[in-house]
Order: C-alpha cells, then structure tokens, then sequence
C-alpha cells in the first residue's frame, strides 16, 4: 500500500512578478488522507489547481504513477484518475442531477448511456441523492449540491480525488452533510488530497498533513504531530486557536 500515485517535485507558480507556489515537495502514497492547511493566501488552492492541471506550473514536475503529467497529451483522461470537488460545485445549471453526473462518462469515457446511468445512479445512491435526480441545481440547497458534484467525482472512479474548500461555500448546518460522506470515503480507503480550513475534521480525518505558509510548505507529517505537536512558529501561531478548543 506504499505506492505513491502523486509526487510533486520543485513545483513552482508565478502569476506574473508574483510568485504563489516556491519550490514545493510532496507525495501522496495509495490510501493516504492528505489535508493541505494555512492562511488565505498561502498557496493551498494555487497547488490542488497545478495538480488538477487548471492551473499550468512555472516550473517543476507532477508525476502520476511515476510519469510526468505535465507532459501529458489526454488531460481529460487524467482528470478522470485525479478528480476534483470544487467549493462552488461547478454544476450544469442546464442539466438535472442525474445528467450532471453522466455527462463526463457519456464525453471522456464513452459509456453508453445504459451503462453511464447506472453507474450515476450508483455513486448518486451512495451520497444520499437518489431522490433528487430529476431536480436542477437550482432546485437544490448548497450540501446537496456538493453532494451532487462528489458523486460525479466518484462516478469516473477516480484514483485520486482532490477537494477544494468543500465546505466553504456551505451555511453552517450543511457542512456536517458534506463532512460525513467524504469521511465515509475516507473509510473506503479512497485516497484524497483535501484543502479545507476545517481544522477539527482535517485532524480526525487525515494521516497526512502539510501547512502552507506564504507559497511554501513551512511544515508536515501526520495529523497528531502537526496538531498536537506542531515545530515551526508559523504553524504554533496559526493553530493556536484551534488547540486551546481541541
């Protein structure tokens, strides 16, 4: 189980003079909860963007089982293997629940629509919106919409699944629905790479965690170390207040 599906080598990202991401180092091995913390502003979603490939890396590499994505000619084919939730869902407004989830099996894997359908309706059952499919996003309250883009996540089976802040955009009585089926995922062994600022959830949730700090990794290792244990100031100083509440 020691594999590692994601190694991040040098990686850096300018927007501009401005340099967001400097040299960062990591890996992510098969299984692995990975939860990415730190300010606003420390590069935490600049990376999962580099990793996902909606953002193209100043320099460095991104190896997928070992190969250099960055080099890749099927970006669609590895964003079906690295999937991403993002924090404002990113659903088709135009398209019910049900089509919202087979439309990526339908384009980038070419299921047929049976086949598609059923697999939707699997992954959709699994997050608790089975009722739900003939509803337009519109119809649906913000947990039910990430619920939503999860399970068609899901639906391309991915190897990786990347989480952008999926609780930020949620009122605060639906962040629990949200929380509890990645937590389920996490028991399924679903390796994930989490940026959230939910600090309580990454701590129980994660074996891995990395602290940004201004476009640099000022520190990681598992969730008890990093928590409980933290070494450098910068990351005492940010966690202090989610400690003295632990």
């Amino acid at each position: 189980m020691s594999e590692r599906i994601i190694k991040v080598k040098n990686l850096k990202k300018n927007f501009g003079k401005h340099e967001v991401l400097k040299n960062i180092n990591f890996s992510v091995k098969k299984g692995d909860i990975t939860t990415i913390i730190g300010a606003s502003g420390s590069g935490k979603s600049t990376l999962l963007r580099c990793i996902n490939l909606l953002e193209n890396p100043t320099d460095g590499e991104i190896l997928y089982n070992g190969e250099n994505i960055l080099n890749s000619k099927n970006v669609p084919a590895y964003r079906a293997k690295v999937g991403m939730v993002f924090q404002n869902f990113n659903l088709f407004e135009n398209m019910n629940v049900l089509q919202n989830c087979m439309v990526g099996l339908r384009k980038v894997l070419k299921m047929n629509k049976e086949e598609a359908k059923e697999r939707s309706l699997y992954y959709l059952e699994k997050v608790g919106m089975t009722p739900y499919i003939n509803a337009k996003p519109r119809q649906l309250s913000g947990g039910q919409k990430q619920r939503v883009a999860i399970a068609r996540a899901l639906a391309m089976q991915p190897d990786v699944l990347l989480f952008d802040e999926p609780t930020s955009a949620l009122d605060p009585q639906m962040v629990g629905e949200v929380l509890s089926v990645i937590k389920k995922l996490a028991e399924e062994g679903l390796t994930m790479i989490i940026v959230t600022h939910e600090m309580a959830f990454a701590k129980e949730i994660s074996n891995h965690v990395v602290f940004m700090h201004n476009g640099v990794i000022a520190e990681e290792g598992n969730a008890d170390r990093i928590f409980v244990n933290p070494k450098k100031a910068e990351t005492k100083e940010f966690l202090q207040r989610f400690i003295a509440c632990a």
